[in-house]
């Protein structure tokens, strides 16, 4: 094995162990998020600003100018 693999391997260890300290503090911090935007969307009513437009199409995985009033109460629910 050359070096090239070597570094290969020393920074495939350093990435999954990075995943495995910062995953449990970005599940959290996805948790707040969630609730933030939730707080929001309940508080306002459409136009949304870009961050909740951003948040409600990657939770329903379509397209913001896509989005009905159904879909938004949906992920409320959730």
């Amino acid at each position: 094995m050359g070096v090239r693999r070597t570094r290969k391997n020393q920074i495939q260890a350093d990435q999954a162990r990075s995943r495995r300290e910062n995953g449990e503090r970005k599940s959290k911090e996805r948790a707040r998020r969630d609730e933030r935007m939730r707080n929001l969307i309940r508080s306002g009513k459409p136009p949304y600003t870009p961050a909740v437009q951003s948040w409600l199409s990657a939770k329903l995985g379509k397209p913001a100018r896509l989005i009905t009033a159904e879909d938004i109460q949906a992920a409320l629910q959730s």
